[in-house]
């Protein structure tokens, strides 16, 4: 591998935009987001300045888990719509300058592919050993204590060859075996498949779940569980039934040998993990992901001290030649408007796209400010609430329709067509439409964002010169050849002055008294922020 396939790409200075496609745009009726939906909206994504669009799973499922329950890693579900449509949709994004990325599940497959049909139709089956089988316990019941994240025992029993199953999520997603050399080369195969179609990367749901204990041990208790208030699979800790040391050769370093092979595509891994454990899926010397998906600022305190602490923690722990990544929120978080209010999402924004060195990704609406939609008990969809209720593991707020209009259906579908999930309540200024034309809404903030992060260097690919916090205020100063950048952030409840590093020779982005800053010294009303250029 070379130098410069381990260090650059396209990906260095992108931004990633994130499509939950049920929920885009609905374009044939049926109330579910589509292929040609997403088509249909990419000059929005390209007129909002984003490089790449993720798109989850949209290969044929019984939509089990909405996708995440693949029945055929090479095909298109026709609730989506067809191949053809995909053809379109990805050669429309690539003559838009835009990049497109896949989800990828190679954790688990459904009940319903060929591959397990034929593992549980009997114990000599050829394909028997692609999924996870074990006898009961000796005294009776599952194999292991092994907990699955959607609730219950990770293991169901298949009265049919009188064994357990392994399923890290629901029933209806068995594990794939990926010790087996079999497994792994279809998984490739599939890959290979859509890489030859032109697709640009892949994100890699829940790669750090694929490999398991060998000897199947149990996972040691955890002492702080209360089962009132925490999910099921918090009752243990998962020391042997994930995050396994055999996860890098047997599954993350022949994918990425697969996407250096075809043109130095690119690989992001979705890895819930402490960020000490979490750096070791950059592999060494450029053999793992691209991109181990950060989610510090998911679960973060909001405020000046705790996320220059963060920052400076997760630098610290990057390897050598490895490049950061930030999200604030996914198809199965609660939206960052939600989480700390509409003031602290657009300083989130800022931060996200100025202040913080790598490659970030929005999540669909955000860029409008939109927030967790509450659900009625009756159009409750999401299975890891129906198994945990009251919990807050519920993830349908977090995934409801695009609002691109106001009136019924908000452009996300005909005015006719009941959504798969409620829209909500759509204000009059909570829409693409109302906002786009709209000075200071939280559209037009991140276009000016993005167009001020392609345009400057020291944003896009720039190091911190320093990291500071002054109060209530976090001052990111960005360095780049030749240019140098202040991101301040106020985080507090009242105005405040910050002190800058030298004179300010330009302001990018300001906020009433921020526009007009006398040297060395900004004035920033309380949840907002400047970004200002210094002296070289």
């Amino acid at each position: 591998m070379t130098e410069r396939t381990r260090t650059q790409g396209w990906w260095r200075e992108a931004v990633i935009y994130q499509v939950y496609p049920r929920s885009y745009r609905d374009t044939d009726g049926d109330g579910v987001g589509d292929l040609p939906g997403i088509a249909s909206r990419l000059d929005h994504l390209a007129e909002l300045g984003v490089d790449a669009v993720w798109i989850s799973p949209i290969y044929p499922s019984p939509m089990a888990d909405f996708g995440y329950d693949v029945a055929d890693y090479t095909g298109i579900d026709p609730l989506f719509g067809t191949m053809a449509d995909f053809d379109a949709l990805l050669a429309a994004a690539h003559g838009r300058g835009l990049k497109v990325i896949l989800d990828f599940v190679p954790n688990h497959s459904s009940e319903a592919h060929p591959w397990f049909v034929e593992s549980r139709s009997s114990h000599d089956n050829r394909r028997r050993d692609w999924y996870i089988w074990r006898d009961a316990a000796p005294e009776g019941g599952p194999p292991t204590n092994w907990q699955s994240a959607s609730g219950g025992p990770a293991w169901e029993w298949d009265g049919g060859t009188g064994q357990y199953y392994l399923h890290t999520f629901l029933p209806e997603q068995p594990d794939l075996n990926w010790r087996n050399p079999e497994v792994r080369a279809a998984m490739l195969d599939a890959m290979r498949f859509w890489f030859k179609k032109g697709v640009d990367g892949f994100r890699l749901d829940v790669v750090y779940h694929c490999v398991k204990d060998a000897e199947f041990r149990e996972d040691p208790v955890n002492p702080d569980h209360e089962p009132a208030i925490d999910p099921p699979f918090g009752a243990v800790i998962r020391t042997h039934s994930s995050d396994q040391p055999e996860v890098m050769p047997l599954v993350v370093e022949p994918m990425r040998a697969l996407a250096d092979e075809m043109g130095g595509r690119l690989l992001i891994g979705e890895i819930y993990l402490p960020p000490a454990r979490l750096m070791r899926y950059y592999g060494t010397d450029g053999s793992g992901v691209q991109l181990p998906f950060n989610f510090a600022l998911v679960f973060a305190d909001w405020n000046a001290g705790a996320l220059r602490d963060l920052i400076l923690g997760y630098e610290r722990l990057l390897p050598e030649g490895g490049w950061p990544n930030w999200v604030l929120g996914n198809h199965d978080q609660s939206r960052i408007a939600t989480r700390i209010g509409p003031g602290g999402a657009r300083l989130a924004a800022v931060l996200l796209l100025a202040g913080l060195r790598g490659t970030p990704t929005i999540y669909y609406g955000d860029e409008i400010g939109m927030e967790d939609v509450p659900i009625p008990p009756d159009r409750v969809r999401d299975p890891w609430e129906r198994n945990m209720p009251g919990l807050g593991e519920g993830r349908d707020p977090c995934r409801t329709p695009m609002r691109w209009t106001d009136g019924r259906g908000a452009g996300f579908c005909a005015p006719d067509v009941k959504p798969w999930l409620p829209i909500g309540t759509v204000g009059p200024d909570g829409t693409v439409a109302a906002q786009a034309d709209a000075p200071g809404s939280m559209l037009t903030l991140h276009q000016a964002l993005l167009r001020l992060r392609r345009t400057h260097p020291a944003l896009h690919r720039g190091d911190y010169e320093a990291i500071d916090v002054q109060g209530d205020v976090l001052l990111v100063v960005r360095r780049a050849k030749g240019e140098r950048i202040a991101v301040a952030l106020n985080f507090g409840d009242r105005m405040a002055e910050v002190a800058l590093p030298s004179d300010v020779t330009g302001v990018l982005l300001g906020a009433q008294d921020a526009a007009r800053p006398s040297a060395k010294l900004l004035r920033l009303p309380l949840r907002a922020a400047a970004i200002v250029a210094l002296a070289v």
